[in-house]
């Protein structure tokens, strides 16, 4: 299972990426990685592996060279981002940042980082470019399913969204040391801002989850009683 993105800014820049998303860590492709992707550089305050165990960050190590690609590019620079999931494909014309915000993203929710893979079930879904409403739907959306099948199967059912809130409060520490991981390493603004808005996406739900449920709220409730 892959998903395939081309981003092309002109007719002399393309860039091509083959995202595998059952992939694991491989040791020897890690001390290739720059200095900037080791496990002790800049590593998340949450972050559950050993130096021992591992050289470098799992997800920084699948993400440099997306970075390296792109470093030293302005975020407003227009680009064709064209995706292929399993399932369908994607075209849009978009800012990099945009782009470089969805590929970023499928990136490190399918890495052998332990807490992004809790995302893993978004990124085999995945659709590019979702604005902020449609991640909100789609990260309580699955996170109830999996509620419903823990209650069928005699687990404790969290339907109030709690242990939702503290993956995302996990995810902002991770994000947060990531966006230090780019900055030491970027010289345009590309990375930076693309990174950024993942960030923003994924901070609204440790914020105020109710804020963002009111804001789907006549979404979902727009059918009235069509499914009772």
């Amino acid at each position: 299972m892959a998903i395939e993105y081309r981003i092309t800014l002109d007719d002399n820049h393309q860039f091509s990426y083959r995202i595998e998303l059952n992939r694991e860590y491989d040791p020897a492709q890690a001390q290739q990685a720059p200095a900037w992707t080791r496990l002790g550089h800049q590593q998340c305050s949450n972050c559950p592996l050993s130096r021992e165990q591992f050289s470098h960050c799992p997800a920084a190590v699948d993400l440099h060279r997306v970075i390296e690609d792109f470093r030293g590019l302005p975020a407003f620079k227009k680009a064709s981002v064209w995706v292929r999931t399993p399932e369908r494909e994607y075209t849009k014309h978009v800012g990099l940042e945009e782009g470089l915000r969805a590929l970023l993203g499928v990136i490190m929710a399918t890495s052998a980082c332990p807490v992004l893979a809790r995302l893993k079930p978004m990124a085999q879904h995945h659709l590019p470019f979702a604005n902020n409403q449609e991640f909100i739907l789609r990260a309580v959306s699955l996170y109830l399913t999996r509620q419903y099948f823990n209650m069928r199967e005699g687990r404790l059912a969290d339907w109030e969204l709690k242990g939702l809130v503290r993956l995302f409060q996990q995810l902002k520490l991770v994000n947060q040391a990531f966006w230090q991981r780019i900055h030491d390493t970027c010289e345009g603004d590309s990375n930076l801002k693309a990174f950024l808005t993942f960030f923003s996406m994924s901070s609204s739900m440790t914020v105020s989850l109710e804020t963002q449920l009111q804001k789907i709220r006549p979404l979902v409730m727009s059918a009235g009683e069509s499914f009772e």
